[in-house]
């Protein structure tokens, strides 16, 4: 449908998501990473559909193509190697001066066991109002150093989803 209007100035009116794209790691590793530097793609698998200019990534550090509101959704899945009760964390860092780092979240989950799986999530709406200086980084680190983030080039294990919400 239309809407016809003669003689009038419409403002207010958004583009709504102009932006989205997924990467995920490709390789599971043991022990802590801070950040979590080599082993991201892409999504490429399932009938994945970005919407929009990708973030991009080098040495696990993302860049945004465009300035505006983003919302950051991380997922890490982690399996317990030794432990009796250990727990794992999930942290979203972020910088405005494309250099010092602050955690802007941090999810912790217990494992019950040797051999149990743990996924846990962290969220966080960031402004980024200029693409050279605000970027964003995923660090993990455990109780137990054999505890393994889990990474598969095939399906999203530990992930990192980038959403544009709008303007700035």
């Amino acid at each position: 449908d239309t809407i016809a209007l003669a003689g009038t100035t419409v403002t207010g009116i958004t583009q709504g998501i102009t932006s989205a794209s997924q990467f995920r790691l490709t390789t599971s590793f043991t022990g802590d990473a801070a950040p979590i530097a080599s082993n991201w793609e892409e999504v490429d698998t399932d009938g994945y559909g970005r919407l929009g200019t990708a973030v991009s990534q080098s040495s696990g550090i993302f860049t945004f193509p465009a300035t505006g509101i983003w919302h950051i959704i991380s997922v890490m899945t982690h399996i317990e190697g030794s432990a009796a009760i250990a727990y794992a964390l999930n942290k979203i860092e972020t910088t405005t001066n494309n250099s010092s780092y602050g955690t802007a979240t941090v999810s912790y989950n217990s494992f019950e066991g040797n051999g149990y799986y743990m996924t846990n999530s962290s969220n966080f709406i960031f402004d980024v109002t200029d693409t050279s200086t605000h970027k964003v980084r995923l660090s993990t680190n455990a109780q137990d150093t054999s505890t393994t983030t889990m990474g598969d080039t095939n399906i999203n294990r530990t992930y990192i989803t980038f959403i544009r919400l709008g303007a700035t």
